[in-house]
């Protein structure tokens, strides 16, 4: 028994250093994250924001970039721009601007250029281009979103990734018009030309053979189009 206290008493020492090595360790690390946070605060560093091109591909911007124009009135892509990460969200700075090597322009190459301190995805939505996508439910409820690629228009100076992901609701059209649609239930829709019209070929051809289900059918599509309840087959919106 007395070998047996012995040895707990030793385990429960050696358990306790532990313990306190471990916590000694991550109050050690915590205060070297907070002195480089704070020394990077004081220096007030910038970072390079450029568009990383490949060098196969950076004589092409010989082609692309104008070589008959400022140096100050190139495109971002045209340029390494050196901005101010550590700045606060929506205050108006100065870029410092450098002509890429291989890029020909007229006048100083190196140049300030102004910008809001913004990171790219937070820029509005006329200072970037989304790719649009035609395979979604426009007229879905609740309303459907999806994701996808948004480049920043190659004027605006930004931080962070120029291409990034965005959620757009889904708003496409495939170029049916309401008013065609309304016309031809009003006029045709005992024949289903209003159904035919928007993609619904089945409900046409019963409204076809049932003379627009003696009236009634007719009637009932008249009401729906002109409450936009009855929208194109394929899921779009009317122009």
């Amino acid at each position: 028994m007395q070998c047996m206290h012995i040895n707990i008493r030793k385990a429960t020492f050696i358990l306790l250093s532990v313990m306190i090595n471990y916590v000694n360790n991550i109050q050690m690390a915590e205060n070297f994250m907070e002195s480089d946070f704070k020394n990077q605060v004081k220096n007030n560093t910038y970072k390079k924001q450029e568009i990383f091109i490949p060098k196969p591909v950076q004589e092409d911007l010989v082609l692309t970039c104008p070589s008959d124009v400022a140096c100050k009135d190139l495109e971002v892509p045209c340029l390494d721009c050196y901005v101010k990460y550590n700045c606060e969200y929506g205050s108006l700075l100065n870029a410092t601007c450098t002509a890429k090597p291989v890029v020909k322009c007229i006048g100083e190459r190196k140049f300030q250029r102004p910008y809001i301190c913004r990171y790219c995805y937070q820029t509005d939505h006329w200072e970037h281009s989304c790719e649009l996508k035609a395979n979604c439910n426009s007229v879905a409820s609740p309303k459907v979103y999806y994701t996808t690629n948004c480049t920043v228009h190659k004027d605006i100076i930004c931080l962070g990734n120029r291409l990034f992901d965005k959620r757009l609701p889904c708003n496409w059209t495939g170029g049916y018009r309401w008013l065609t649609a309304l016309a031809l239930s009003v006029t045709l829709g005992g024949f289903g030309a209003d159904r035919f019209y928007l993609g619904h070929w089945q409900e046409g051809i019963g409204k076809l053979f049932s003379f627009g289900g003696l009236g009634v059918w007719t009637l009932i599509d008249v009401i729906l189009i002109s409450l936009h309840y009855l929208g194109p087959a394929d899921g779009s919106l009317f122009i």
